[in-house]
């Protein structure tokens, strides 16, 4: 089953590309940049991915962030995620960017946008990868700074095709930021938000409700409310669950207490993603790897959770259908 999980083609939706940021690329840009990062060596950074909750993450996450300084900095960032793609079979990625980490730094929401742009594009032409940008708000400022961020972004709408809402999320409901969404959708731009990793199920109902979201980001204490679960089966919200970053984020004390084969038996549409892979011990394939082998995934289980990824993409209606015929391929040919 590990041959087939490395075999299918799939589809990644809930990936940072500034939780891609390798030790290794961290340092070299430090070096380049004259930034100064409080890790002596690459071991250091590596023992300091020990976290405690969603916080002690962004703590880190953060900091890293700021040895990102120029466009050539955002294309070789994006371009170690594309390898790690072609190493785990993604063949299509939308990835989320958070311009106000790097705005506040006097980094140009352009700089950062046209560097993984770039690379998105050469992805395309040498490897056939597509490719979604979402546009992140980070929830820990308030709704006035993201309504400027959404203002810089307007010029740029042919690139981005969708906005969410990230960072910490106890204490920064999606209620305080209903006009800013509110604002995007009308523009255009698809709606999605992180909710329910570690707030509540009413995190999740309030971002069905007030911001009208495409997709959940996460989603998983949606499990704690029955009527929710029945929404979201019928309503067949997607929800892109992040294993790996549960479990290193302390959702779930080991793999088999996730509830990721719950939800998908409950008959939600539920999609596999590795989040910020680099902080979180593995890309893409690793987190199938580690549900399959702690959790009672059959073939089909597996099957359905890719489907489930290219079903819930932004991608048309004709390129879906064209990546869900190369997974029945590879499924019908597999020997094993």
């Amino acid at each position: 089953m590990i041959d087939l999980i490395k075999n299918l083609p799939k589809a990644e939706l809930h990936l940072h590309i500034e939780g891609t940021l390798e030790p290794e690329l961290m340092f070299e840009l430090a070096k380049k940049n004259s930034v100064e990062i409080p890790y002596k060596t690459i071991e250091d950074i590596k023992k300091a991915y020990n976290f405690t909750n969603l916080q002690s993450f962004l703590d880190i996450y953060y900091a890293g962030a700021n040895v990102l300084q120029t466009k050539e900095d955002f294309y070789a960032l994006t371009w170690e995620y594309i390898l790690k793609c072609v190493e785990n079979n993604i063949i299509h990625t939308e990835i989320f960017f958070d311009p106000q980490s790097h705005t506040t730094r006097g980094i140009s929401f352009e700089t950062v946008l046209s560097g993984i742009k770039e690379a998105l594009e050469d992805a395309k032409k040498e490897f056939g990868i597509t490719s979604k940008i979402i546009m992140c708000f980070l929830r820990h400022l308030s709704q006035e700074e993201g309504f400027k961020t959404l203002e810089e972004a307007l010029p740029f709408k042919k690139d981005i095709i969708g906005v969410g809402l990230d960072s910490s999320e106890l204490g920064n409901p999606p209620s305080k930021f209903e006009q800013l969404f509110k604002k995007a959708k009308d523009e255009g731009f698809k709606i999605v938000a992180h909710a329910g990793e570690e707030g509540d199920v009413s995190y999740i109902y309030d971002s069905l409700d007030l911001l009208k979201v495409d997709r959940i980001d996460h989603g998983i204490q949606a499990i704690n409310s029955k009527e929710l679960m029945q929404r979201l089966k019928e309503e067949q919200i997607p929800l892109t669950v992040c294993p790996n970053s549960n479990i290193e984020l302390k959702a779930f004390e080991s793999y088999k207490e996730h509830n990721i084969k719950k939800l998908l038996d409950y008959g939600l549409n539920v999609t596999v993603n590795s989040d910020d892979p680099s902080y979180f011990k593995g890309y893409l394939n690793q987190n199938f790897i580690n549900i399959y082998e702690n959790l009672d995934l059959s073939k089909d289980d597996i099957i359905k959770l890719v489907k489930n990824s290219f079903n819930s993409s932004f991608l048309d209606e004709g390129t879906k259908i064209k990546y869900l015929k190369r997974v029945d391929e590879v499924v019908n040919n597999f020997k094993g």
